[in-house]
């Protein structure tokens, strides 16, 4: 009976999943597709004028950008990366690994347009086509770098206010952008009132989750984990300061983020139940470190 359940379960998930993939294939009109030295690139462009980003033909979005609106996060882990600003309220200067269709660069621009920007992304041609098809633009004082994000970090001699890693490949963050002395060197360029915030998914997604947390805590001296609504996405605020915010100040500088910045989405509800100290995530993972990732597969 249960053999028979758990089939039919599985049958239903997957004509969920063919259904969904041909609504997207009805909604969306792919305008480009590009092979790349990482990825197959797919740009789509829907009935509402969003463009969406993929690295797999109908796969999951990697960026969703209305042109011409810097301020519409459409994702909802985008949305929640305005809550980094609830602990780090003035930022001068701001690194993104991981650039994909730009949009949290021209979010940072469009309401800091003092701030320098680094934007790095390992892929050449992801960086031309969010030039070409994603509103994404250098300034004075806004460079995308084509480089691996970690080469990057490591050789950095600037220091950075706020640190944002998006870097995905099609399905999980690469492995070298994980480990104990990844997140070493990234706190090494942080202020010291600096704030990391990355993006690590959930564990029934990322079977590695309880394992960045670990690393992350054995890193920084604090951590708040963001339980992103309606999302299988956490994001991780790092501080390399032990956090000193009440919870009540905490709503209260939420308000004020999303009163300063517009927010189309109110962050204010999000920080009051969905941001957390990680209590037991973490405890059961293992310490990621380089040595590990040169160990030969049993």
């Amino acid at each position: 009976m249960r053999t028979a359940r758990m089939q039919w379960v599985l049958s239903g998930l997957v004509v969920a999943l063919l259904v969904c993939s041909e609504l997207a294939g009805a909604a969306e009109q792919v305008i480009l597709e590009r092979k790349s030295p990482y990825n197959t690139i797919y740009v789509s462009e829907d009935s509402g004028g969003l463009r969406i980003l993929r690295f797999e033909r109908w796969g999951a979005r990697q960026t969703v950008v209305k042109l011409g609106d810097p301020d519409h996060l459409e994702l909802p882990y985008a949305r929640a990366v305005p809550i980094a600003f609830v602990f780090v309220e003035e930022p001068a200067s701001a690194l993104v690994i991981g650039l994909g269709g730009g949009t949290i660069p021209s979010f940072l621009r469009k309401h800091f347009p003092n701030m320098k920007i680094d934007a790095v992304d390992i892929d050449p041609a992801v960086v031309e086509v969010a030039k070409s098809h994603f509103g994404f633009r250098e300034d004075a004082k806004m460079r995308a770098h084509v480089e691996d994000g970690r080469r990057f970090v490591e050789k950095s001699q600037s220091r950075y206010d706020l640190i944002v890693l998006d870097g995905f490949g099609t399905d999980n963050v690469p492995p070298h952008l994980a480990t104990r002395e990844f997140l070493q060197s990234v706190r090494r360029i942080l202020t010291p009132r600096g704030v990391t915030i990355g993006n690590v998914w959930a564990r029934e997604v990322n079977t590695l989750y309880d394992s960045m947390i670990k690393t992350y805590r054995a890193v920084y001296d604090d951590l708040r984990i963001i339980d992103v609504p309606a999302s299988g996405n956490k994001l991780v605020i790092a501080c390399p300061w032990n956090i000193d915010i009440s919870h009540e100040a905490q709503m209260v500088r939420a308000r004020g983020v999303t009163s300063r910045f517009s927010l189309q989405h109110d962050i204010t509800d999000v920080v009051a139940r969905n941001v957390r100290p990680p209590g037991n995530d973490g405890v059961s993972g293992r310490l990621l470190t380089d040595a590990e990732l040169v160990k030969p597969t049993r």
